[in-house]
């Protein structure tokens, strides 16, 4: 093993351990302050552009169909990976010597942002819808694109056991922009009108600038070279070829976002007909179609980037370089348990991310949409947050490994509590402990992934690993939560029939009228049956969650094994 070698594999010293206060201090920096305020620019523009922007083209007249197809502008962040690599390895000219190297992308990154939230309020969208969806998706790409370099000045401006700080500013500065996003606007629209309100939320994105100019510089970026050298192709050729292969990586890309986000709307108007698009969302089986488009997407990306048997070009030298070595650096760095690695990330917050049918749960309890927002929308917030937090703490106390362990059982202890809530039924005080408790957790076990994704990266391919490590935590439970509705539908029809879950109809014979009642009729089966039906999806999901807990003891058992191994080799 070279020297490098051995000095990659070195098993990281145990951080100190630190005070409380010395926890809280950090949050004092200059870079955890520049980490909120960069949190905060990451947050507007999504909001703005995939949330907020739906309310303005409702108000303008257009039909739900229309609105709808603007979230397939969101299909960028589903693959941000295929175009981090160009982070890691592009200088931006004279940005790059004035502010190095990630500023210059954010830099940029946000004068696009700004400038796409000003021509959106210059904009009708009743007279020019196509020009303001053109708009949306620039700034949606410039948005995945700011999320990368701004993950990537994340880790490389501090060391590992600063993460778990950073990520909490980071979360921080986006849950605040998110807020702030989705209430401000509404204000200003109110009065003004929704043009000078996107006039003003071009002018707060200056937040962000501000921000980058303060950010110290992360640590010397190293840009890893591709070597085209000896390549001897006509430029004719080498331009026809590029052009070829961006088009199957574009079509690739386009099936893998199609497949995570659950919406074929884009493909079947490329291929012509809704055949494909109603088939993905058909139940039981689009679930499947879904999983295959993105598999299918990936052999695609993968044929796009693979270079011609026996014939050395420069795209597909430079291609398979760019895509495939980031990948190959972290299976051979972490060879033997990269695997589980890769299968704990995959799970770990899947228990979570199934709870997309959360306020339909609580609708058909019987909640009050004001007791739902009250408690949601305020003490849930404050929760997350504070969950944040906590998770930050865990984090610098106790280190990655274990803090990797406390947020895994966190997930499923909290989606037990929904069980214990519908057994409850109309009990406010009990959906506010409900709420708490899963925002806690989430912030705990979302800070904690976090950092631990944030420690595998390495060097030169920080902005590309840590882009495909966030792709990849998130496919799996975007995948089976489209499945989530008829899950617990399936689970109360087969409890009506008796059988395994028919038996916990027996905890559910004191529920007041106004829990189950209207959402059993509207299935044909029991109040009792649809509460066991939700009862028993909340054990399903607290099931996954402790498969995620397994996964997490074997990788921090056997990682720190296996990087004492590497560096005694």
């Amino acid at each position: 093993m070279t020297d490098d070698a051995k000095a990659a594999a070195k098993p990281e010293a145990a951080p100190e351990k630190k005070t409380f206060l010395q926890t809280l201090a950090f949050f004092g920096e200059r870079r955890s302050l520049v980490m909120l305020g960069l949190g905060f620019a990451s947050g507007l523009p999504f909001m703005l552009i995939f949330d907020t922007l739906s309310l303005w083209l409702r108000d303008a007249g257009l039909s739900l169909a229309v609105i709808g197809f603007f979230s397939l502008a969101t299909l960028s962040f589903s693959f941000k990976f295929l175009w981090a690599p160009l982070i890691d390895r592009t200088k931006l000219p004279i940005l790059h010597g004035l502010v190095g190297h990630r500023r210059a992308w954010m830099l940029a990154c946000q004068a696009v942002i700004i400038l796409g939230l000003l021509a959106i309020s210059s904009v009708n969208p009743a007279a020019n819808l196509p020009l303001m969806a053109a708009i949306a998706v620039i700034v949606g790409f410039a948005t995945a694109t700011q999320d990368i370099v701004i993950d990537a000045w994340r880790i490389e401006v501090v060391d590992a056991d600063r993460q778990g700080q950073m990520a909490v500013a980071v979360q921080w500065g986006y849950r605040g922009a998110m807020i702030m996003a989705g209430a401000v606007p509404l204000i200003l629209a109110e009065r003004f009108g929704w043009n000078v309100s996107y006039l003003a939320m071009a002018g707060i994105m200056l937040v962000g600038v501000i921000s980058t100019l303060l950010a110290p510089r992360e640590a010397a970026h190293a840009i890893r070279p591709i070597h085209t050298d000896g390549v001897d192709q006509p430029k004719v050729l080498e331009i026809a070829e590029w052009l070829a292969r961006l088009a199957i990586l574009l079509a690739g890309a386009l099936l893998v976002g199609s497949g995570l986000s659950g919406d074929a709307s884009l493909l079947s108007n490329i291929v012509g007909g809704d055949a494909l698009a109603e088939a993905w969302k058909a139940k039981p089986n689009g679930i499947w179609l879904q999983l295959a488009g993105v598999l299918t997407g990936l052999a695609v990306i993968v044929i796009a980037a693979w270079p011609i048997p026996r014939v050395r070009t420069k795209p597909g030298v430079y291609l398979s370089t760019a895509l495939y070595s980031p990948l190959q650096e972290f299976l051979t760095r972490f060879s033997g348990v990269a695997g589980l690695i890769l299968a704990a990330i995959c799970v770990y917050r899947v228990s979570d991310f199934v709870l997309n049918i959360m306020n339909p749960f609580y609708r058909d309890m019987g909640f009050s949409l004001t007791e739902i927002a009250e408690i949601r929308k305020v003490f849930g917030i404050i929760a997350s947050m504070a969950g944040v937090f906590l998770g930050g703490v865990v984090v610098a106390r106790f280190g990655l490994m274990r803090a990797l362990i406390v947020g895994a059982f966190a997930q499923p202890i909290s989606n037990l509590m929904f069980a214990l809530l519908a057994m409850s039924g109309h009990d406010v005080p009990m959906l506010f402990a409900s709420i708490c408790i899963d925002n806690i957790a989430g912030g705990v076990a979302g800070t904690a992934l976090i950092a631990y994704m944030s420690s595998l990266t390495t060097a030169g391919f920080t902005a590309t690993q840590y882009a495909l490590f966030s792709s990849l935590y998130a496919l799996p439970g975007k995948l089976i939560a489209s499945q989530s509705g008829r899950i617990v539908e399936a689970s109360a029809v087969a409890a009506e029939h008796g059988g395994p879950i028919g038996a916990l109809k027996g905890l559910f014979t004191r529920l007041p009228p106004e829990s189950f009642t209207a959402a059993g009729a509207k299935l044909g089966v029991s109040a009792a049956a649809m509460a066991a039906g939700y009862t028993a999806f909340f054990i399903y999901t607290a099931l996954i969650g402790v498969v995620a807990i397994g996964l997490s003891f074997l990788v921090a058992a056997r990682q720190p094994r296996h990087a004492a191994a590497r560096a005694a080799a």
